[in-house]
């Protein structure tokens, strides 16, 4: 019941500070500088939307096969130093791996996506690996006991088990990519950060917000659409939110 209270209140409270906002922004005549850039902001969120489209897809394509090849029992040995590798597209700064990209690739989109892509992969690979690692033994002995296959046993047993565990890190992953996008911009790539960097050089906090308030909207619908796909796929004694 606290807990519910909590909410409840915390609900009541955005509400008020959306309210408050909404009041300020028509009395200082805000919103009508804010859609000025309106056409501005519909194009780049579709090149902002393309560019987490196919890094994300290519990244989820790429990281998940991998976190099952490192989860088999015959990769215990080098699986974690294997991650490390992947480790390296977090631990460089996204902005440097860019650079890097466009230093091979060329300016545009190309670079763009591959450092994005980069930057993607760890968290899906490892909560995949996690995932899988984390399955109850039990399981898996009482499927190797009624004759399943080692393949089997992967995709009727462990991938379900692990699917909540996958799902989330999809989520980070995503989270990270639409909120790096803006970066893209600086390598000729397009994208919402058109606006966030060029307000920022000419000293326009509208035209800046008119960049950076999107990115953060999108940044929640693609996490709540992926809390969604997540609550309908995996099942129910999986999901806690389920449960």
């Amino acid at each position: 019941m606290p807990i519910q209270t909590m909410k409840g209140a915390l609900s009541a409270l955005t509400l008020l500070a959306i309210f408050l906002i909404g009041v300020w922004s028509h009395s200082s005549g805000i919103i009508d500088d804010f859609l000025f850039y309106l056409p501005d902001i519909q194009f780049l969120m579709g090149e902002h939307l393309w560019l987490t489209a196919v890094s994300g897809g290519l990244a989820i394509l790429a990281a998940i096969p991998l976190g099952v090849v490192l989860s088999r029992p015959s990769m215990t040995r080098s699986a974690e130093s294997l991650m490390q590798v992947l480790n390296v597209g977090t631990t460089i700064p996204t902005l440097a791996v860019l650079a890097l990209s466009m230093s091979f690739l060329g300016i545009g989109t190309v670079p763009a996506v591959f450092g994005l892509f980069v930057a993607t992969l760890l968290p899906i690979a490892r909560n995949t690996y996690t995932g899988l690692k984390g399955v109850n033994p039990a399981l898996m002995e009482a499927a190797a006991g009624i004759g399943m296959s080692p393949t089997q046993r992967l995709f009727r047993v462990e991938l379900p088990n692990a699917l909540y565990v996958i799902f989330a890190g999809i989520r980070t992953a995503l989270a990270i990519n639409v909120g790096t996008v803006p970066l893209a911009f600086l390598i000729g790539a397009g994208g919402l950060g058109e606006l966030i960097f060029t307000g920022i050089d000419l000293y326009n906090p509208v035209m800046m917000l008119a960049g950076a308030i999107p990115t953060a909207l999108l940044a929640i619908v693609v996490d709540a659409l992926i809390a969604f796909i997540a609550f309908v796929l995996v099942p129910r004694g999986v999901n806690p939110a389920r449960a």
